[in-house]
């Protein structure tokens, strides 16, 4: 006797997954499906994230030359996803770029500064820096933006860690939260002591993890762990292609162009500051209650300078 057919899904629907009709809902689908995804499809994938500029004017060859794999796996990989062929992953990277058009118009004078005959360092710091200010904080969410300062403010215990040339912001958002709240770790995994500061992360804590290109391994394992230990995690990195954005509840995407082989922090700063300022709003009388018993220690310790009266 033949089997009875499936029963439609409630909505109505064939059952098929929904293909994506934003290059937001193709990051996240990409991100769901990660640990699915074949060698070659990984790496397709992490070139749409990390490039849809790129992508969104390459031929079906131009992809597959790029990313070393034949034209008929990205093909497939863009079908596989529910669009329309190849086209229909180029129409989303494309879709992109005009929604940033107006940013990078704005913007494209800054950077022909950077590019001049005669520009000195200064210059071109100044101009790559504002640019990365500007596209950092146009990129956040303000859902987001509240989920993070809401998890930073309320949760039992804070870790963050942030390893290499991203230890300096991570330093920053512990020293500066830990003026506001208690229960705020900084984790440095100096002497191999990583592991016994992940044990200290219990469920509902916030784990901040901070990484750009080439992603620390440490840090990659550790936010993979912490959100599996069932820790609220947050990201702060360099593009969607990044391993931290996979683990991360709220992640926000941060610009680092630099004038020369060194990439710049000066975005990841102004948005640690910014989130340690909004912190300090959610705590209210709290944050005051911490930085006034902050300001008891610091004059009973003596630990200004205050000469003639006036601090150092």
């Amino acid at each position: 006797m033949a089997a009875p057919p499936p029963h439609p899904p409630p909505d109505g629907s064939s059952g098929a997954p929904r293909a994506p009709r934003t290059f937001d809902e193709l990051l996240a689908l990409l991100q769901r499906r990660r640990s699915e995804l074949t060698r070659s499809q990984r790496l397709l994938a992490d070139r749409v994230l990390a490039d849809p500029e790129g992508v969104a004017f390459m031929t079906v060859s131009e992809l597959a030359s790029a990313v070393g794999v034949n034209e008929a796996t990205v093909v497939r990989f863009a079908s596989g996803l529910g669009l329309e062929g190849y086209p229909g992953l180029t129409r989303l990277c494309r879709e992109r770029l005009r929604e940033q058009a107006q940013l990078l118009r704005r913007y494209s004078t800054l950077e022909q500064l950077g590019d001049e005959e005669g520009a000195g360092v200064l210059d071109r710091t100044l101009a790559l820096d504002r640019a990365n200010l500007t596209r950092t904080f146009a990129r956040i969410d303000p859902a987001t933006w509240e989920e993070a300062v809401r998890a930073l403010a309320e949760a039992p215990r804070v870790h963050v860690l942030g390893l290499r040339k991203c230890h300096a912001p991570a330093y920053l958002l512990g020293y500066l939260l830990g003026m506001l709240r208690e229960d705020v770790a900084t984790l440095n995994a100096g002497a191999g002591m990583l592991t016994d500061e992940l044990r200290r992360v219990r469920p509902g804590d916030c784990f901040v993890s901070f990484a750009i290109h080439r992603y620390s391994a440490d840090t990659v394992r550790a936010a993979a762990w912490a959100r599996e230990r069932g820790a609220r995690c947050v990201a702060l990195t360099d593009n969607p292609a990044s391993p931290l954005a996979a683990s991360a509840g709220q992640v926000f995407y941060v610009d680092a162009s630099g004038p020369s082989v060194l990439r710049s922090l000066t975005a990841f700063t102004a948005l640690v500051q910014a989130l340690a300022a909004d912190v300090a709003r959610a705590r209210g009388h709290r944050a005051r209650s911490e930085l006034l018993r902050e300001e008891e220690l610091l004059g009973t310790f003596r630990v200004y300078d205050t000469d003639n009266g006036r601090p150092a």
